[in-house]
Order: C-alpha cells, then sequence, then structure tokens
C-alpha cells in the first residue's frame, strides 16, 4: 500500500502546557478553588504585563475572538483587550512536554520525525494492520494524549508531508482532518494562497500582483512564470499547491549523530546580507566543534524560524565530507538563499550530520576526486588557518579572534549548543 503520513500538532502549545503547569502547581499547593484555565479566559503567553514588552507567543481561542494575533506586540494585544491574562513562557517545561508527548507516540509507532517542539510526523503504513483506518488510529492517538496529557492535538492524515501538514492546520481544536492528493481540489484549492505552508507574506504580495488568489489559481499557474517572478520558491510552490512531495517521515534516534547550533537574533532579519555575518558564526561555531570531536559533516542543514513562528529547514548532502569554516558556510549560505520566502527571519541555525570520524578513510567518484585536486591548496588552506584559529581560542578564550565581518555584524542573542536533531 502507499504511504500514510500523520502530521501531529498541539493546538495553541505554549498556552495548554502553561496552563497545565499552573493546574499542577494549584493542586499540589491545595488551592484548585483559585485556579482558571488559560485556554477558557481572554489570555496569552509571553511578554510582561507590567512592562508591555515581548510579542505573543500563544493565544487562547476567547483571545482569538478579539482579533488578538501570535507574533504581535504585547501592548497592541492589550489595547484589543485590556482585561487580558498574560502568562511568561517557560521553555524548559515546554521541553519537557515535548519529550513525554513524543515518548507516548512513539509506543504506538516509532517512526516519528519532530517537525518543531510541538509538532511532528509519523509514518502511520507500518501499524496500518492494527486498526481499521488511519482515521481511526488517528481518533484514538487524538483522545490518547487529551486524555493522558490534559491538552489537546490536530491530527492531519495524507499520502503526503505537505497535505497532512495542511491538514492538521484545518478547523481546530481535537479534530482529525484528511486531505489525500484526491482531495485537493475540494478542500485545498478553495482556499487562499495564505494558507498554503511556506507562503509568506511576501510571496502573498508577489501572487496577488499576478492575480493569484487561490491555491488553486496558483495550481493551474505555468511555472515558468512563477519562476520568473519568485524563482525556485514559485516552482516549490507550485509544487505544494499540487500535491507534489515526495520527502519521506525521517526518523532521528534519541541520541543523533548531528552537531549543530542556532541563534535567536536581537531583532528579525530582513535581508540576506543581514543573516550572512548570522550564518558565518554558527558555521564557525559547528565547524570548531565537529574538529574537536573529530568529525566530518556528510550533510549540512539549515533551519529557519520566521517572525510568525514558522520553522522550515533544509539539508544537502557534501560531495565530500569535510568540517572547515568554508565548506559549511557556503553550503549554509546556498541552502539560505533557496530556503528562505522572503518573511522577516528571527532564528537561525546550522546542523552537520551523517557524521563519519575524520581518521576513516573516504571514498570518492570520478568527479570528487578531479575537484579535490584542483583545490587541494586552498582547502589545505583553510585546514590549517582553522586549527590555528582553535589553538588561540582554546588558549585565549572565543572571543581572542574573530572575521573582520563579524565585527560589524548585528547583536545576536545566542541560543545554548544543541546537539539533537533539528
Amino acid at each position: 500500500m502507499d504511504s500514510i503520513i500523520f502530521h501531529i500538532d498541539v493546538n495553541s502549545a505554549f498556552l495548554s502546557w502553561t496552563a497545565i503547569d499552573q493546574l499542577q502547581k494549584a493542586r499540589k499547593e491545595n488551592c484548585l478553588d483559585s485556579y482558571v484555565d488559560l485556554r477558557t479566559i481572554p489570555s496569552i503567553v509571553g511578554g510582561d504585563s507590567a512592562s508591555r514588552h515581548g510579542i505573543v507567543l500563544a493565544k487562547s481561542v476567547p483571545a482569538k475572538k478579539y482579533g488578538i494575533v501570535t507574533g504581535e506586540p504585547i501592548a497592541q494585544a492589550l489595547k484589543k483587550c485590556p482585561f487580558l491574562t498574560i502568562a511568561p513562557s517557560n521553555h524548559s517545561s515546554y521541553s519537557a512536554h515535548s519529550k513525554r508527548f513524543r515518548k507516548y507516540l512513539a509506543d504506538f509507532c516509532p517512526i516519528i520525525e519532530a517537525a518543531s517542539i510541538d509538532e511532528c510526523y509519523m509514518d502511520y503504513t507500518p501499524i496500518s494492520k492494527d486498526y481499521a483506518s488511519p482515521e481511526e488510529a488517528a481518533r484514538i492517538i487524538k483522545d490518547g494524549v487529551r486524555d493522558t496529557f490534559g491538552f489537546t492535538v490536530n491530527i492531519g492524515i495524507s499520502d503526503k508531508k505537505v497535505l497532512a501538514k495542511m491538514a492538521s492546520d484545518f478547523k481546530k481544536p481535537d479534530l482529525v482532518h484528511t486531505l489525500y492528493t484526491h482531495e485537493i481540489r475540494e478542500k485545498m484549492w478553495p482556499l487562499p494562497v495564505s494558507s498554503l505552508l511556506m507562503c509568506g507574506n511576501s510571496s502573498q504580495e508577489a501572487l496577488r500582483k499576478l492575480g493569484i488568489r487561490t491555491i488553486g489559481e496558483l495550481a493551474c499557474t505555468d511555472p515558468k512564470l512563477l519562476s520568473a517572478h519568485l524563482k525556485s520558491h514559485g516552482i516549490l510552490l507550485w509544487q505544494y499547491a499540487n500535491g507534489i512531495d515526495d520527502s519521506r517521515v525521517e526518523p532521528v534516534p534519541d541520541q543523533a549523530k548531528g552537531i549543530g547550533n542556532s541563534t535567536t537574533m536581537s531583532k528579525d532579519a530582513y535581508t540576506i546580507d543581514e543573516m550572512k555575518p548570522v550564518i558565518l558564526s554558527l558555521c564557525e561555531s559547528v565547524s570548531a566543534r565537529l574538529r574537536h570531536q573529530h568529525f566530518l559533516a556528510g550533510t549540512v542543514t539549515v533551519e529557519i524560524k520566521y517572525n510568525t513562528f514558522q520553522s522550515v529547514s533544509h539539508q544537502t548532502a557534501l560531495q565530500t565530507p569535510a568540517n572547515t569554516s568554508n565548506t559549511l558556510y557556503h553550503t549554509s549560505l546556498s541552502l539560505l538563499e533557496e530556503l528562505w520566502n522572503g518573511t522577516p527571519v528571527r532564528l537561525l541555525g546550522v546542523r552537520a550530520t551523517k557524521l563519519v570520524d575524520e581518521s576513516e578513510p573516504l571514498q570518492m567518484n570520478l568527479f570528487t576526486y578531479t575537484e579535490s585536486q584542483q583545490t587541494t591548496p586552498l582547502s589545505e588552506k583553510n585546514k590549517k588557518l582553522d586549527k590555528t584559529i582553535d589553538a588561540i581560542r582554546q588558549k585565549y578564550g572565543n572571543n581572542a579572534i574573530m572575521r573582520g565581518s563579524l565585527l560589524s555584524s548585528p547583536s545576536t542573542k545566542k541560543a545554548p549548543p544543541d546537539d539533537d536533531a533539528l
């Protein structure tokens, strides 16, 4: 049978998990009489009610009725609803909730790919014989999550990952939806292009100028026209609008053989030039850790989180495994330029995976061998430069030496090194 894929998305994850934390605290302190579930009142998570600073990370359904949207400033949200309840975020708690949630899902099927802290893909195919239908299995999982943890999920079902993701975004909360390839004309094409995965504000504006307002209109547009106005991203949107997606669920072991780092920027980046020094800094960090642990990277992944809090990533295999800063930087920059859809960027991440020990012999094809012969002097020069920089930083600290291009780069808030999968 064809593969069937579930996309499982926690409804208002940060708000739900905060509400559960507050309930557990109220029980522990024997003050359940004063407990109010944030999900039942106009409330948000994020920012500071006293200073009115920060942005909305998550909102309740009652808050949504006041026009409050995720990502808007707290001060603006309070103008819409002056009696809004504001709860602070707790990312360490969210991470713990996420791990318990994924462990629960793994008991149903171990083939799970984490897409973010509050969503994942599951390959239903291996367990299909255990259930009457995918819809039945999804309802059992959905109800089990609610009864076990106290929060709800939406589950989208499809034969394509992108369509499963689209389906889970249909009516919420606590629901199961299908969006198979044969259903896209009826269920997806009437929707506005803003509903399509990866179609950000700039893409929507470009499509509007072309007279394209619905996903169906986009699907029926000549791909060459889209490429002329949106480059490779236009082709990607056209493929998604037509349900074209050959990617599979790729589970990552708990102890992933990967080294990565990410950075939340002090302000949103609007251009590639603003992102270049950030990517360079991340690549230097990742490559230094690769060299310290004597690994070469076989694959490089770049992650983007937009100011809408949507996360996307793209990866590519290196022709020859490497751990030099230059190789990781140029590869990551190429991925970034291909992946970015024009929406302001809040976070960038770089990850090296499919690691091999640097002492292992590398098998090269004729093309790779010829290329390496032509670039050996430069490659050796980069290796020596990286080793010298590593030695200086190890002796005098990480800030003892840095590239000139980073001196004038925007200040960033660095996330701690992350050895888990993206």
